[in-house]
């Protein structure tokens, strides 16, 4: 294997692009000497933003790519007619093996599309899933999914459970990483006919450590390292996590300038809250992976700056190392062979 990890980035993808999405890239290649970047899209243009920058140019490779995937348009009409657009034409090296990781801040209907019509499933992967890292009081927890199947079926959310504790234990070096299944109660008997027909599936896991029901309320503590749901219920708790931060510290900030005695105050806390709120900023764990393809694929916010471009980039390193793939295909394999020993 290669010491070197190349990344093809949709660099034409997201609310800030191009310019945050390359200033990422060339934060990247500025903190790592193990990483190349593979930019896709209108050369001119992003030939324009690079002059901006020192870097080492022999780590960033610009790939000509005429075409835009907008936000707005259908995914799979997209993927099929803008054969030139920066994510097919980034995610076909992914499926080339000419890069190892595709990185896009890019709409997440054409990734989802595209990881699994051009990069393609891991033999044995039912649906692959999104799974992000969102900070929690015991550092971070993965939720998955949060947005790539909305109507899974038990067997689909016994391997997202797998999936996640590799990714856990083998990416963020959790040991036995506590599996949860998001629900409305702790008792086994409540929640609805999907969790109640998961429950005794990832109950009778004997490769996972399942808690049991996690409820919503206890995600933020820490109480289990992967949240596993279905993309409906993953995807209200990503976007509520978010709007609640972002709306407590507006109430935070706002306080500690009401008058003159609290804003003394705010001077005195301010170091250790900002080291809080960075622990708390879930753009400093990078992109969320769409795990259970044959080459990684990481989804960042729609209004990702370059800090979160560069971390997702970073994180593909990890991913490769770890072998995090070969590791899912593994899982599978034998998690198949196993039932299958089991009805002869």
């Amino acid at each position: 294997m290669s010491d070197i990890t190349k990344v093809a980035l949709d660099a034409m993808g997201g609310d800030n692009a191009p310019g945050e999405i390359v200033k990422g890239a060339v934060e990247a290649v500025q903190q790592r000497g193990d990483i190349k970047i593979l930019l896709t899209g209108r050369e001119e243009v992003l030939k324009e933003e690079l002059a901006k920058y020192t870097y080492p140019e022999d780590r960033i490779e610009i790939v000509n790519a005429t075409e835009v995937i907008e936000t707005a348009e259908p995914p799979v009409k997209a993927i099929r007619g803008k054969k030139d657009s920066s994510i097919v034409v980034a995610m076909k090296m992914v499926k080339n093996k000419e890069a190892d990781a595709f990185v896009s801040a890019g709409s997440t209907g054409a990734v989802l599309v595209g990881g699994q019509v051009l990069v393609g499933r891991i033999k044995g992967v039912e649906r692959p899933p999104l799974a992000p890292l969102i900070p929690t009081l015991n550092g971070v927890s993965l939720l998955i999914d949060c947005g790539a199947n909305v109507d899974a079926r038990p067997s689909h959310l016994v391997q997202f459970a797998r999936m996640g504790s590799i990714y856990m234990e083998s990416v963020m070096g959790k040991k036995n990483p506590k599996v949860g299944i998001v629900n409305i109660g702790a008792e086994e008997e409540k929640g609805n006919a999907l969790v109640k027909e998961t429950f005794p599936l990832l109950k009778a896991c004997k490769d996972i450590n399942f808690i049991g029901s996690v409820e919503a309320r206890e995600i933020p503590y820490g109480t289990a390292d992967v949240i596993v749901c279905e993309a409906f219920v993953g995807n209200v708790i990503l976007k509520l996590y978010e709007g609640v931060g972002g709306a407590l510290l507006k109430k935070v900030k706002a306080g500690m300038m009401a008058n003159l005695r609290s804003k003394i105050g705010a001077l005195l806390v301010k170091p250790a809250l900002k080291a809080t709120m960075k622990d708390f900023d879930a753009s400093e764990y990078g992109g969320a992976p769409l795990l259970g393809l044959n080459g990684l694929v990481v989804k960042t916010h729609g209004s990702s700056d370059s800090r979160e471009v560069c971390n997702s980039i970073i994180q593909c390193v990890t991913f490769r190392e770890q072998k995090i793939n070969e590791k899912i295909k593994a899982a599978i394999q034998k998690a198949q062979e196993d039932e299958k020993k089991e009805n002869e």
